[in-house]
């Protein structure tokens, strides 16, 4: 059984952090909502507890750093942004009343989340697009909701190239595929199954485990006596990186893939030697693109080479950040109607480079990189 995490960089914030206004007290923020016209307070709703909660401070600190970068050059529609922290490693039903109610209240004007898919589900119901919400994390795809801004890499561009690379370089042809029991992973199951048959592959065993409940043990007896060759991973945060650190002492050798390990998933795990752990994702903090190299400076200028290690779902967090501000802009206004009508062909710059919004969604570079050490080494983009 792996212990739910819990961020201990985050605790209770109220008050000015990097000269960004941060509030971590819902009931807080209800009491103490902006007057008219004065500051625009986003919903930050990333993970401090639960499985995910290791996310937590490199995700608050891009946040900071790009509330920072946007109130220095005017802020949001000409106010300044603060940030209201919520914890959404809570029950998805939780988060989302949580925010619901803080829309309804106008103690918030739009939502950031980065943040577990069952969560964003429960999220978009509850809004029900009274206000603009960015969803930065990789996703299963299929969200259309009005008002709703999807940032993340969805299983076409994620998963298919990367499954193909493997199956054509290392020979994969008998997959196991293990994931947590929520949406995003039973939904890049049900495409990885079709992209292996057209790749020429097999799934020759799948399994969905609860967060915080994992026994690698099973699994790991699963993947051997299947005679699986290859592993799709869809577990995330602590499981992920508990089911990674079992496999490399176990004497297994076949290729791993992973849809959701970053550079902090990679550190939690306590790095790998097996040459056979592999990710895919939008972002790495090596990738030696002129704007991957600016924010990197930007980011270790605010915050030390001591901080928490920048990954992808921080620098996708700092992007949702800057969509929201660039989609308002374009709008002229934060409602979600005006915002809809006019998202297509806003852009914005950050880590990754230059995206562009087509029907509420980014298309992006992917990137596969196989982990050496405590470290990646990219190997391909698609």
């Amino acid at each position: 059984m792996v212990a739910p995490y819990h961020s201990p960089a985050i605790g209770k914030i109220l008050g000015v952090v990097d000269e960004v206004r941060v509030v971590a007290d819902p009931l807080e923020a209800r009491l103490l909502a902006p007057e008219p016209g004065g500051a625009v307070r986003v919903a930050l709703a990333v993970p401090t507890s639960g499985t995910l909660g290791m996310m937590a401070p490199a995700v608050l600190n891009c946040a900071r750093l790009a509330v920072a970068e946007l109130n220095a050059a005017g802020g949001l529609l000409g106010r300044p942004i603060e940030l209201v922290l919520l914890d959404a490693g809570r029950h998805p039903q939780t988060v989302a009343a949580e925010l619901a109610e803080l829309a309804r209240a106008g103690a918030i004007a739009a939502v950031v989340g980065t943040h577990a898919s069952d969560v964003r589900v429960a999220t978009v119901t509850a809004l029900q697009g009274r206000i603009p919400y960015v969803f930065t994390p990789p996703y299963e795809g299929g969200e259309h909701a009005p008002g709703v801004y999807l940032l993340g890499e969805t299983p076409a561009r994620q998963l298919r190239p990367a499954l193909d690379w493997l199956v054509r370089h290392r020979r994969a042809r008998r997959w196991a595929l293990v994931g947590n029991d929520y949406v995003w992973p039973r939904m890049l199951h049900h495409a990885a199954v079709a992209y292996l048959r057209a790749a020429g592959a097999q799934v020759v065993a799948a399994r969905y485990l609860p967060f915080g409940a994992l026994d690698p043990a099973p699994l790991l007896d699963l993947i051997a006596k299947r005679r699986a060759d290859a592993v799709l991973l869809t577990l995330v945060g602590s499981d992920l990186a508990a089911f990674n650190r079992a496999y490399g002492e176990s004497p297994l050798r076949s290729p791993r893939l992973c849809a959701a390990l970053e550079e902090n998933g990679l550190l939690a795990t306590g790095g790998d030697a097996t040459g056979e752990l592999y990710a895919t994702m939008g972002y790495f903090g090596n990738v030696a693109t002129d704007a991957g190299l600016a924010f990197v400076e930007r980011y270790t200028h605010r915050y030390g080479w001591q901080a928490p290690v920048l990954n992808g779902h921080a620098e996708a967090c700092y992007d949702g950040v800057r969509l929201l501000h660039a989609l308002a802009s374009r709008a002229g206004s934060l409602n979600p109607a005006a915002m809809d009508a006019t998202a297509d062909g806003t852009t914005i710059t950050g880590g990754r480079g230059r995206v562009t919004v087509t029907s509420r969604h980014v298309d992006q570079p992917v990137y596969l990189a196989r982990a050496d050490g405590l470290d990646f080494d990219v190997i391909d983009s698609f």
